[in-house]
């Protein structure tokens, strides 16, 4: 690898790992009222993005990563999460889901059969 790809501007290395194990994004994207394209967040969105944040925090895997994001273009579905390397989106509804989410997917590596939805590309 190159000297770029692994120390920071000043020369020290990165603290955190260039790949993560597995890195979840969820949206929080927060539209106007009666926005023909909705939100996530006007969905519901907020008390997941807490509870994913709390549950990776607890688990302490440097390996594990949750990135909350704007828009991720699957908005009538949302909430939306997607989980990488494996490219997984979920239509999460409730806390309980995420917590199915993170003890099935990102520790034992099976995905939320129940959960997954396939975005129209």
């Amino acid at each position: 690898m190159s000297e770029a790809l692994t120390t920071a501007p000043e020369g020290r290395p990165f603290d955190l790992p260039l790949v993560f194990k597995r890195h979840v994004f969820i949206c929080a994207q927060q539209r106007p009222p009666m926005h023909p394209r909705g939100s996530c967040a006007a969905s519901g969105a907020m008390p997941l993005i807490e509870r994913l944040s709390a549950k990776i925090q607890a688990l302490q895997d440097p390996e594990l990563a949750v990135t909350v994001t704007g828009c991720l273009g699957f908005c009538q579905a949302g909430p939306v999460v997607v989980v990488y390397p494996e490219g997984i989106w979920y239509a999460p509804r409730t806390v309980e889901d995420i917590d199915e989410i993170c003890v099935s997917h990102l520790c034992e590596g099976e995905p939320v059969e129940r959960l997954i939805f396939v975005p129209k590309v």
